[in-house]
């Protein structure tokens, strides 16, 4: 497992919101909320660990964006999130600099 987690720390990145437009468009984009490691949610993912995944899910700590803030991020295109491919889904974290720019918004369920 040390060689998945190895091979997603190396795509790690920071991109800013209009590069993600894309992947919102095909539904592939996850939102990971600031209390997990991006990068431990990336390999659950990648290993199919299923009971880790759910377990998120149910507690609203993965989930795909909401209409209000994909409407908040697409009024500031530049704004920056931590991201990280896992295919086929793009998972994104806000970073520190940007959180109070989220304002108060209700995840969607996965």
């Amino acid at each position: 497992m040390q060689d998945i987690r190895e091979q997603l720390a190396e795509n790690l990145d920071v991109a800013e919101w209009n590069w993600l437009v894309p992947h919102v468009k095909r539904d592939a984009v996850v939102i990971v909320g600031k209390n997990l490691d991006l990068l431990d949610v990336g390999v659950a993912i990648a290993s199919d660990n299923i009971s880790s995944v759910q377990d998120w899910i149910s507690r609203e700590l993965i989930y795909k964006p909401s209409a209000e803030q994909l409407s908040i991020w697409n009024s500031n295109d530049s704004k920056k999130f931590n991201a990280l491919i896992v295919q086929p889904f793009v998972l994104v974290q806000e970073s520190d600099a940007t959180q109070e720019d989220n304002g108060a918004t209700s995840p969607a369920p996965v």
